[in-house]
């Protein structure tokens, strides 16, 4: 996985996922320092809220940090303008194609990793400029497609000639190397680092993470066409009942209005949305960021023997 630690000159093959409402400048500062690639996660942010997060971040560490931008924001052509005054050294995006912005990214040095779940959407990415991508199974949280990691990274790494970041289901050294076994240049995690100290999560969405074993996750909004995956609590069991009963998108969406900022902000467990993957069964603790890094780092050079 040597050439994504190239490319951004990173101690460990690791991006950290922009995840919305919790990777903030100062978590993304945190995992760059620590020796893996932080990424702000502007979610619905506008031009100023990111400015701020994009400062605070570079207070902080002199490392490389990138940012992650959702296309279907209506801030997306403020954001996408902003990063490239700032020359943030990556973007990866979701939720649409950047091809739009990819030319104004380069002349700004700007690396493009674009998350992807198909292969049809991966090469259409190629095609349009991407200098990589993030290649995404569902068994990752927050929201999803339909592939499988071990299905959709090799599909994409056999479909292009860019470097592929795999995502989805990866906590340990063991599956960042079978992540490169199935040719993928480096991996992507979130809910790993939902447990670090570091993270600015409500310590109540921390212990739902530590209790949760592999099965405690689901899907909502697959009826609907906004697949997410959470924990299992009060609201995804009402919510998963409507949808079976036939609720509209717009009925849904009063069940998580607000739902994501209550469980980060507020520790709310029941009526919250704990965004997480179903690697949550393999973490049993809260470490530092540096340290969960570590250990990645030993699994994978004792399965390896790199």
């Amino acid at each position: 996985m040597e050439k994504i630690k190239e490319m951004f000159g990173l101690e460990f093959p690791v991006f950290q996922g922009g995840m919305s409402n919790i990777a903030n400048g100062r978590f993304a500062a945190a995992i760059s320092e620590a020796g893996a690639m932080g990424i702000i996660g502007s979610g619905s942010m506008d031009r100023e809220t990111l400015k701020k997060e994009i400062d605070e971040a570079r207070s902080l560490t002199d490392k490389p940090f990138g940012v992650n931008i959702m296309l279907m924001n209506p801030h997306a052509d403020d954001l996408a303008e902003l990063v490239c005054e700032e020359k943030v050294p990556l973007v990866t995006t979701g939720a649409g194609n950047p091809g739009k912005y990819i030319e104004k990214w380069h002349e700004a040095g700007i690396k493009v990793f674009p998350v992807v779940s198909t292969v049809a959407l991966a090469k259409r990415l190629e095609s349009s400029g991407a200098d990589g991508l993030i290649a995404e199974g569902c068994e990752s949280g927050g929201h999803v497609g339909e592939l499988t990691t071990m299905v959709v990274v090799p599909e994409v790494v056999d479909a292009v000639s860019i470097p592929v970041v795999a995502a989805g289901g990866i906590a340990s050294g063991r599956q960042m190397a079978a992540a490169e076994i199935l040719g993928a240049d480096g991996v992507q995690m979130g809910t790993i680092f939902l447990a670090s100290d570091e993270c600015p999560i409500h310590e109540a969405y921390k212990a739902a993470i530590l209790k949760a074993k592999s099965n405690d996750t689901v899907v909502t909004g697959r009826s609907v066409g906004a697949p997410v995956r959470i924990i299992k609590n009060k609201m995804a069991r009402e919510y998963l009942k409507k949808e079976k009963e036939g609720a509209s998108l717009e009925e849904l969406e009063q069940y998580t209005l607000g739902s994501l900022r209550r469980a980060v902000f507020e520790g709310d467990t029941k009526t919250g949305s704990l965004m997480a993957g179903q690697v949550s069964g393999m973490i049993g603790e809260v470490l530092p960021v540096r340290k969960i890094l570590e250990r990645l780092d030993e699994e994978y050079r004792a399965v390896t023997g790199k």
